[in-house]
């Protein structure tokens, strides 16, 4: 018959082994994206042509540049070169402060999602239900935005920011 402490050091390792399970599959399920439209799957995965900061992205959901661009405004300049090459400012306007579509600089946000890069980048990715189409050209014409030129303008966007209180996406 087992022991007590046998019973016991089992149960333990077991319950370790369960935690160690849920963990990892929380770790591997934290950047499932989904569309702004409807909450469905949105189909972005890492391709052999993304940046190490694009897999970096999609592995872990913090943008790499958010943080990069607020320290280096001069490097932030590739994101609003592409902003402007992809005709986002028709509807956010030149500085992305709003124009037709809303203003994506402040704190007043469209989606509450936004106030994450992840957020930002699956409306981005996906388009949205106010007329926006989808960006990402894993998500129809490939002449669209690949994963990193999406968190470029996304980097940048975050030094635009005018709006008070708290800078999550810099923590």
């Amino acid at each position: 018959m087992l022991g007590t402490k046998a019973i016991k050091a089992a149960l333990l390792i077991s319950m370790l082994g369960f935690v160690g399970l849920t963990l990892s599959t929380q770790a591997s399920a934290a950047c499932n994206f989904v569309s702004t439209k409807d909450g469905s799957p949105l189909g972005v995965k890492a391709v052999e042509t993304d940046t190490p900061e694009a897999k970096t992205f999609l592995e872990t959901c913090i943008n790499p540049y958010t943080k990069a661009f607020a320290k280096d405004p001069e490097a932030a300049k590739a994101g609003k070169k592409k902003f402007g090459y992809m005709s986002c400012t028709q509807c956010h306007g030149p500085n992305a402060g709003g124009q037709v579509g809303p203003s994506i600089t402040d704190s007043t946000w469209q989606y509450a999602k936004h106030v994450t890069d992840k957020g930002m980048f699956e409306t981005i990715s996906g388009g949205s239900n106010g007329g926006m189409f989808a960006w990402h050209q894993q998500l129809g014409n490939p002449e669209n935005l690949s994963t990193d030129e999406i968190l470029k303008i996304i980097g940048w966007l975050r030094t635009q920011y005018k709006g008070g209180g708290e800078t999550p996406w810099l923590n």
